[in-house]
């Protein structure tokens, strides 16, 4: 889907309405924090971001219990897999003072389209896809993409298999063949009938792992699986349009009880990468990679120009086609002007 080009005063809209949220967000924190007596603070702890609610964060410490936390002014944006620091002023509060050090990043658009973090020190994404809602190679490709970009290895999760049938059956193998081909893990699983759980289980453990996908897909389902105990809404499809419902609406860390740690983030219908130079985007796809530079002309647009490196590696059977036409139409959507 192409992204919605917006009016000078559409973008003025967004951005104030942005200022306006801040504002009242400051205010809040302001007030909050004049309550705060320093001297009535513990001393310095480290800890983990387990969800954000804006104005508060729920922030995990060294021992495995959790602390409603507010935030000190002028501290950066913080979000789930956060490492802080803070210090306790009650038995279950505290203020969060400092952002240590990120290892990694995923980042997504924000209404402006710059990218804004969504989730911190990962060092997995699990995208999530599923014969319903119909899924889209160029959403894939636009998430891995993202996980090339943040330099976080991706694993494609193909869940629901058992809406499998006759009549899609031939097409999933084709796709999922096509990402195997490349290089990337892919785990096929169901909730229903428990198929693939078991692999997906050991993939998770000893990683901290985010899963990304549009809604609908089956991510609150997946987790369930792996931590009953949790209260995770499960939404189904909507019967008008036949859409995922966001069931996630807060960012949340769970650790799983095998060993390791995973982030379910909200669900996005029609996630897009922020605007990137072509070059930046060219190293989203790691098969077209080795021909790069290689076309008859230098500024090739790997189209219908003659002997052009890419459209001969596909003639070949070397790079797939439907991969290298899914970057041509991410040059068009999403590189800067």
């Amino acid at each position: 889907m192409a992204q919605r080009k917006l009016s000078r005063r559409q973008q003025w809209r967004i951005e104030k309405i942005q200022q306006e949220r801040q504002q009242r967000l400051q205010r809040k924190l302001s007030h909050a924090n004049q309550q705060l007596d320093p001297g009535t603070l513990g001393p310095e702890e480290e800890g983990l971001v387990i969800a954000n609610y804006g104005a508060s964060l729920e922030v995990e410490d060294t021992q495995g219990t959790n602390h409603r936390c507010l935030l000190r002014q002028n501290l950066p944006p913080l979000v789930v897999g956060d490492r802080v620091i803070w210090q306790r002023a009650g038995e279950t509060e505290g203020v969060v003072t400092a952002r240590m050090p990120r290892d990694s990043e995923l980042a997504r658009p924000d209404a402006s389209g710059q990218p804004k973090a969504v989730a911190a020190n990962i060092d997995q994404i699990l995208v999530v896809a599923a014969p319903a809602p119909d899924y889209s190679s160029d959403l894939i490709d636009q998430y891995l993409v993202a996980a090339e970009l943040t330099g976080v290895p991706p694993v494609l999760i193909f869940n629901k298999i058992d809406l499998i049938n006759r009549q899609n059956a031939q097409a999933i193998e084709a796709l999922l063949a096509r990402y195997r081909a490349i290089g990337y893990p892919v785990i096929t699983a169901s909730s229903v009938n428990q198929q693939g759980l078991e692999a997906l289980r050991a993939q998770l453990q000893g990683h901290t792992s985010v899963f990304v996908g549009q809604s609908g897909v089956g991510k609150s389902s997946l987790i369930r699986a792996f931590i009953p105990r949790e209260d995770i809404a499960v939404g189904a499809l909507s019967r008008n349009s036949g859409l995922g419902q966001h069931t996630t609406s807060t960012a949340r860390l769970y650790h799983l009880p095998a060993g390791g740690q995973l982030i379910d983030s909200p669900g996005v219908r029609d996630f897009r990468l922020w605007p990137v130079p072509a070059s930046t985007l060219q190293q989203g796809f790691r098969e077209l990679a080795p021909y790069y530079g290689h076309c008859k002309f230098r500024d090739c647009s790997h189209r219908q120009e003659p002997e052009c490196a890419l459209q001969q590696a596909v003639a070949e059977g070397r790079i797939s086609a439907e991969r290298l036409q899914s970057y041509l139409r991410l040059v068009v959507q999403m590189v800067e002007t």
